[in-house]
């Protein structure tokens, strides 16, 4: 996730200038939480579709702990340490962290491909993969950047986010679940440059696989410390309320707060940019944003299963219902 002064911040940075907002209204007691009132827990499976209309209950969704996600991290970490500190576009240790990841979706069962792009005279990749089954017409997305910025290995930003969306990928292959729509996942390049993977990776796309993409998940800055709150995306202005409405219900029912945040300044706003609606959520900029110490230690385990397992839930629910028409 890039960071810009505040002052003549290009609309590239929106939801850091959205992020760093509330920080300040809430050391101000002006920060009010999202009221969201946790269902009964029969009520808990019950969730929208994609389309707005009640659907059948979804299998009870799995729950990871730290030991499922945070080998990902230390993971991620060795591959930066034995590459000068970062995981940065165009660098081996990029190349490496793509590797990692698809190795592990590739036993696990998923058709992966790596979508080549260039970007300041080097070679940049998209990993996209997809779970077989679900009808293709309606495409539940569910993406996170693994890029780092130069200066460090990224492992809050975006470590955190491709670790969770890994996890929660590989538990759609343990219990070899069925969607109704067709699951893919996607690790974006070159997110630290302005987003420049993704948004390759959307205009390669025909007007039909536009219209295909239901929804598109975004996860960015998954384990930051000292989190009270989770920011979740509200795509008002593309009519998407099924995730996001997911989400708030998720952290509702276990008792933790969260408040709004609109399309921008991670690679939803790519997907936003074309009409695809989309929701995710961050837990906010850490301390060590773009440093070198945005390291291991950087990441809250706790924090990171959460968001996790928070993901598992939400692509869970999504997965068994009726896409949208």
């Amino acid at each position: 996730m890039p960071v810009f002064p505040l002052p003549s911040l290009p609309r590239r940075s929106s939801w850091v200038r959205t992020v760093v907002l509330l920080a300040v209204l809430a050391l101000h007691g002006a920060l009010v939480p999202t009221a969201v009132q946790a269902a009964p827990l029969g009520d808990r499976a019950r969730a929208v579709s994609l389309s707005g209309r009640p659907a059948p209950t979804a299998p009870d969704a799995p729950t990871v702990s730290q030991a499922q996600v945070m080998p990902h991290l230390k993971a991620l970490q060795r591959i930066a340490d034995r590459n000068g500190g970062n995981r940065a576009h165009g660098t081996p240790g990029y190349e490496q962290s793509v590797a990692y990841v698809r190795h592990a979706l590739d036993r696990a069962g998923f058709r992966t491909e790596l979508r080549h792009f260039s970007h300041a005279g080097a070679d940049g990749y998209n990993l996209i993969a997809d779970w077989p089954g679900g009808d293709p017409r309606h495409v539940l997305l569910t993406g996170a950047h693994l890029d780092s910025v130069a200066a460090g290995p990224g492992i809050n930003d975006n470590g955190s986010g491709a670790a969770a969306v890994l996890t929660t990928a590989l538990q759609v292959a343990k219990a070899r679940i069925k969607p109704t729509g067709h699951l893919r996942f996607a690790w974006w390049g070159a997110e630290e440059l302005g987003l420049v993977g993704s948004a390759d990776y959307v205009r390669g796309l025909s007007g039909a696989e536009r219209k295909a993409i239901d929804v598109y998940l975004n996860l960015d800055q998954a384990g930051s410390k000292n989190t009270k709150q989770w920011l979740v995306v509200n795509d008002e202005a593309h009519g998407e309320s099924a995730a996001f409405k997911a989400f708030r219900t998720w952290f509702a029912a276990r008792g933790i707060d969260t408040f709004d945040i609109g399309v921008g300044g991670s690679d939803h706003e790519s997907f936003g940019d074309a009409g695809i609606p989309s929701s995710g959520f961050s837990t906010g900029i850490s301390d060590c944003i773009h440093e070198a110490c945005d390291n291991l230690a950087n990441v809250d385990p706790a924090t990171e299963t959460t968001s996790t397992n928070a993901l598992i839930g939400v692509v869970w629910q999504l997965a068994a219902r009726t896409a949208r028409s």
